[in-house]
């Protein structure tokens, strides 16, 4: 049952509701777009956010050619392979984590994507490129993802005008490369971004997505710029050798026990985790850079210090919580030649705090406090 449509002059985009009756959600798009949205439930995220689709994630450093063809042209999906996947149980506990001493922690309420909105796009890396990422993106923060051109200028004064399912009218964009339960068939297994990419099951909504801004060990922050653009992790960490991969996957109730490169096995009552942390030392200068990465910088792992010609900005982790099907049968979305493996798992966020909201959070994380 169709619920909303809106026409344009490229293509035309569709809110849908389950045929179910359970209040599901999805996007279909035209104009070279994708129809996702499995079992979403339409009871969240203050989406203000109207029938829009788009931004794009899996960027995390990759402007790279995204064919993913393999001989023939077919498209190479033979992940993840067994040996992806171990009980967490086996994994050794670290407790080496930076100590951030006395700063404090600053959370954002953006909710769970429980309205559904995703593309296949990725306005940091390759903006305005339809299916630019090959996967489909979880959105949380900004809606206005649909509008995106090559102009970086033009593409921020989309977002500083996006309704966003933040609290305190924070626009910034936040989003993520979809984790789907491989048992079951998704909704874009004929589309570009899923099946026809090679990702294929029925896309999961996270049970919990936590957006916190954190310290640094050794100064007192100074505030984000507006439009700051941030990766974290590597799309193709897998076809790299590894190069710029940042992902963590756990479990909970096991969060000391972190694997970068194997998805968790979680016992009966634990939910599988995936922890996001941003790099957080900023050149001064620039909003983003031609690599996508050396505006900013993760800080030193011994120490936690800055390089000296950078300043420490609020660093951000993002924490999701799903819900899988029992055994080996979920996979993170990816480029069809990474082959799902959890090595390429990848963040990407855009910068549109209100300035008053972003000096709050450096002053309660310079104090010591936890506020939201």
């Amino acid at each position: 049952m169709v619920a909303a449509a809106a026409a344009g002059v490229l293509g035309l985009t569709f809110l849908v509701t389950s045929p179910s009756g359970d209040g599901s959600v999805g996007l279909l798009t035209g104009g070279g777009q994708n129809s996702y949205g499995d079992d979403q439930d339409n009871d969240g995220d203050n989406n203000d956010g109207d029938d829009q689709d788009n931004d794009g994630d899996n960027n995390d450093g990759d402007d790279q050619d995204n064919d993913g063809d393999g001989e023939d042209g077919e498209v190479v999906n033979e992940g993840p392979v067994e040996d992806d996947f171990v009980d967490i149980e086996e994994i050794e506990a670290d407790n080496d984590e930076l100590d951030l001493g006395d700063t404090g922690t600053f959370t954002v309420d953006c909710g769970v994507n429980a309205n559904g909105l995703f593309n296949s796009e990725n306005v940091i890396v390759n903006p305005g490129a339809p299916n630019g990422a090959q996967h489909v993106h979880d959105y949380v923060g900004n809606q206005d993802v649909n509008r995106f051109s090559e102009d970086v200028d033009a593409n921020n004064e989309i977002l500083a005008q996006g309704n966003t399912t933040c609290d305190n009218n924070d626009r910034s964009m936040h989003y993520w490369p979809v984790l789907r339960d491989r048992t079951q068939e998704g909704r874009d297994a004929n589309q570009e971004g899923g099946g026809l990419d090679g990702n294929v099951g029925r896309i999961l909504t996270p049970l919990e997505a936590t957006i916190e801004f954190r310290g640094n060990a050794q100064e007192d922050v100074v505030p984000m710029p507006e439009f700051l653009q941030i990766i974290t992790g590597n799309a193709r960490a897998f076809t790299t050798d590894g190069e710029n991969a940042n992902a963590q996957w756990t479990c909970t109730g096991f969060e000391d026990q972190i694997s970068g490169d194997k998805y968790p096995l979680c016992p009966e009552g634990s939910d599988v985790m995936r922890i996001m942390d941003f790099p957080s030392c900023w050149d001064g200068e620039n909003i983003e850079s031609e690599d996508n990465r050396s505006h900013i910088v993760f800080p030193d792992e011994e120490d936690g210090s800055c390089p000296d010609d950078t300043q420490p900005v609020p660093q951000l982790r993002q924490t999701l919580v799903y819900d899988v099907p029992e055994g080996p049968n979920f996979a993170v979305d990816g480029f069809p030649e990474e082959q799902h493996a959890p090595i390429t798992d990848h963040s990407d966020f855009i910068n549109v705090m209100p300035e008053d909201v972003m000096q709050e959070a450096v002053d309660c994380i310079n104090e010591g406090q936890d506020c939201s």
